[in-house]
């Protein structure tokens, strides 16, 4: 069992494309999200993923702020020369973490940081190797688009009927991982595939995962979401895919 206080920093990794209007406002709260007295150190990883607006600007400026409790804080910022994907972002954010724990952020403020020590808790009290944090458990949320809930309901289930977990809300942003466990994962989606990928890998690891309810901010397509049907598809490709290649492998 893992026991809180080896748990001693947390990396934040935030992939970031196009964000212009949102990046520095989501890494300030990323710096000022209340953190479980187990976690001293906070790092904020933010990769920008070849963003064409202004968003490398907005982040290279950007200092992060002293935390009230005195906690440090260090920044790490990275660059992809041209648009990889989500999937990219986050493996070259991965191999740059050094904290225990690992947890991904989006930067478009539909997901809020407020909410991070209930992502933590079941890895700090020994219970869990990763977390999901669920839309669809009792969180507020804001009321959109009935036809994206209904795809995520069903990527889900998708999902669910090949790695034999009980998700509620495989498709969320909010995951949390053991760094250990992290680092063993062989990775390749580059785009949204990323989710139902390393939901797969996490499966076939037979590690502890645990569901926690969180609040949603969504937004609509005039406000700057991105993921669309084609990205549906792909994701029952990438369901398809990998796990056929884990049964391969065993």
């Amino acid at each position: 069992m893992v026991k809180s206080h080896r748990m001693k920093s947390l990396s934040v990794v935030i992939p970031i494309y196009n964000e212009e209007r949102t990046a520095a406002a989501l890494l300030d709260r990323v710096v000022s999200a209340p953190l479980p007295a187990a976690i001293e150190a906070l790092e904020v990883v933010a990769v920008d993923d070849g963003s064409a607006d202004g968003t490398w600007a907005r982040i290279e400026a950007w200092q992060p702020a002293l935390r009230a409790d005195g906690r440090p804080v260090a920044r790490r910022l990275l660059r992809h020369e041209r648009n990889r994907g989500k999937g990219a972002a986050l493996r070259t954010g991965f191999a740059a973490v050094s904290g225990d724990v690992v947890l991904v952020q989006d930067a478009d403020l539909e997901y809020d940081p407020s909410q991070y020590p209930a992502l933590l808790q079941p890895i700090l009290d020994g219970h869990a190797d990763v977390v999901y944090g669920s839309r669809f458990l009792g969180g507020p949320h804001r009321v959109l688009f009935f036809w994206h809930y209904l795809g995520n309901r069903f990527l889900t289930l998708v999902s669910n009927i090949f790695t034999d977990l009980n998700l509620t809300d495989m498709e969320t942003c909010y995951k949390v991982f053991r760094a250990d466990l992290l680092r063993r994962l062989e990775l390749r989606a580059n785009r949204f595939g990323f989710e139902p990928e390393v939901t797969a890998r996490i499966a076939r690891t037979g590690c502890r995962i645990y569901e926690v309810p969180i609040s949603y901010h969504g937004r609509t397509y005039a406000e700057g979401k991105k993921i669309g049907w084609r990205d549906g598809v792909a994701a029952i490709w990438t369901i398809l895919k990998v796990n056929t290649w884990a049964r391969q492998r065993r």
